[in-house]
């Protein structure tokens, strides 16, 4: 399974590029910062294990069931797309859209359920309806002593990109 790291830079990093290369820097930062985040919002069910493991659930019942699921990315999206129909007005400070803000989360979410379906980690995306389980364990096609490395690799290498990627296109030096 990724670290948290990558999921939170994986749907970052997207969102980011998306909107400086495609969208041409036309909407907020602040929707890159929720994609991100959301990245990470699977593994809520983390957190949950901590409460419920003390009413006699397992770790194997709470984790990858609910929140790995296909179901939670498309009720955000239904969710974006019921409150783009609604037009309602921005909010915050930021004047930031509620049906854009769902959308983020709804790609952050789902790019959590890929990044751990492809590294070995099985999803039940249909769970509760099915426990069919799925997924793909590129890791294991690596040398044996590469597989230990390439989880915090990843993450120490997406962590530079967006550095890097930082300067280049925001010039964040400029705020040190």
């Amino acid at each position: 399974m990724p670290y948290a790291v990558t999921h939170i830079l994986v749907p970052l990093l997207l969102v980011a590029l998306i909107r400086d290369f495609y969208f041409k820097k036309k909407f907020s930062l602040h929707y890159v910062l929720i994609a991100g985040i959301a990245g990470i919002l699977p593994d809520l069910d983390i957190a949950a294990f901590w409460v419920l493991y003390f009413f006699n659930f397992t770790f194997e019942q709470i984790h990858r069931t609910i929140l790995h699921s296909l179901s939670i990315p498309l009720l955000f999206l239904l969710i974006s797309i019921l409150f783009k129909k609604m037009n309602l007005p921005a909010i915050g400070r930021h004047k930031l859209k509620l049906n854009i803000i769902f959308l983020m989360i709804a790609f952050g979410s789902f790019t959590h359920l890929i990044l751990d379906s492809i590294t070995g980690e099985l999803i039940a995306p249909f769970w509760p309806f099915s426990s069919l389980s799925m997924g793909v364990d590129i890791i294991q096609y690596l040398p044996k002593e590469f597989q230990d490395l390439i989880l915090p690799s990843i993450d120490a290498a997406l962590l530079i990109i967006w550095l890097i990627y930082l300067e280049i296109k925001h010039k964040i030096s400029d705020f040190i």
